[in-house]
């Protein structure tokens, strides 16, 4: 029996959406949303109106394309995990506790907040059941990967726990074992840069995407303390200018005016600046997967590379050529989500996994 599963991934002013018959994409849109209207709307929570009818006619499309009669042949609907508080990996089930959360944005601001109360919507109208899958906040670290140095300060899970879950089942399948009996140390190269180690099945360690570990297109990563400090304190900048050029205007942006890795690269050919910078970020992703390794105690199976940056021969290179000596190298660019949610979802409705109940703290 095929599965038809609907995914939503919404962006800032877009919605990705995609139709899966089990995990096999059918039909996938980017449902653009006007500019203007958003700017009207400033609580995500107000755009779930405006959003949901343009969602309600990429669904008829994609029925439309797919030769299926009408929504009720869809079997769920799965929206992107937001902000949530810690989480275990999984597939959960949209539930009025989860809804709260993201509507308030009680944990944080992010367009992926939507996702999971368009999928509930959607769900309720056509009577279906909806999901998310590995949320970023997804936290199976170890006791010891908490600690910073300050008792003030505590380290957070916050990384591209979908696709690094799901790129590192397809490693598995490569290897010919179960993720679960695996070591894997698993590179996120996007927007943002995640280095994680996958013991057994659990990401133990993970540098924090949003303010750790290497800078990537548009984010700082770690920076040294005292000289931030000091930048803050010279006048230059507001609180809201630093927390910008930490994300959304640091790394690559911050060197060049963009964040456009592949622009970058081509410039490398002749710039020997840009291909010392991308050569500087490989390097940082590098040191990480090392340090990811000693959470391993050097026993890895593979390292896996994955996300958009994946594709970039130079960026892969240079890792490679650092990296090598620790285990096999397995690129596997691309983002991925939509398949993962959709294979997330896939695994609950064919009763290989149970989906995992959202409970608020108090």
């Amino acid at each position: 029996m095929t599965h038809w599963i609907f995914t939503i991934n919404p962006g800032s002013t877009s919605t990705k959406t995609a139709l899966f018959a089990d995990c096999d994409c059918r039909y996938e849109s980017v449902v653009r949303h006007d500019a203007t209207e958003l700017q009207h709307l400033p609580n995500l929570a107000d755009q779930l109106p405006l959003r949901l009818e343009a969602i309600e006619r990429s669904i008829r499309e994609g029925l439309k394309s797919a030769g299926l009669p009408d929504p009720s042949a869809i079997d769920a609907f799965v929206g992107r995990g937001g902000i949530l508080h810690a989480l275990e990996s999984g597939t959960y089930a949209i539930n009025d506790e989860m809804i709260a959360d993201l509507e308030s944005n009680r944990y944080g601001i992010h367009a992926s907040n939507l996702g999971a109360p368009i999928a509930y919507g959607l769900a309720a109208h056509h009577q279906r059941p909806s999901f998310i899958v590995d949320p970023v906040t997804v936290d199976e670290m170890i006791p010891l990967s908490y600690y910073t140095g300050l008792p003030q300060l505590r380290r957070r899970s916050i990384f591209h726990a979908l696709n690094h879950k799901a790129m590192a089942r397809q490693a598995a399948g490569q290897i010919g074992k179960p993720y679960e009996s695996l070591n894997l140390i698993v590179a996120h190269l996007g927007g943002g840069i995640s280095v994680g180690a996958h013991r057994a099945g659990r990401v133990i360690d993970v540098n924090n995407a949003i303010e750790e570990g290497p800078f990537s297109p548009e984010r700082s990563g770690t920076l040294p303390t005292q000289q931030l400090l000091d930048l803050y304190e010279s006048g230059k900048y507001t609180p809201a200018q630093i927390r910008a050029l930490l994300v959304g205007r640091g790394g690559l942006f911050a060197y060049t005016g963009t964040a456009n890795a592949q622009a970058i690269e081509e410039e490398a050919a002749t710039n020997p600046q840009r291909a010392e910078l991308l050569q500087a970020m490989a390097y940082q992703v590098s040191k990480s997967i090392g340090a990811m390794a000693v959470s391993l105690k050097g026993h890895i199976d593979a390292i896996v590379l994955t996300g958009g940056l994946a594709y970039s021969p130079l960026l892969t290179q240079e890792i490679r050529y650092r990296v090598s000596f620790l285990a096999p190298l397995i690129i596997l660019p691309g983002e991925n989500e939509m398949k993962a949610m959709a294979e997330g979802a896939w695994r609950v409705l064919e009763g290989l996994e149970k989906p995992r109940i959202y409970a608020r703290e108090e």
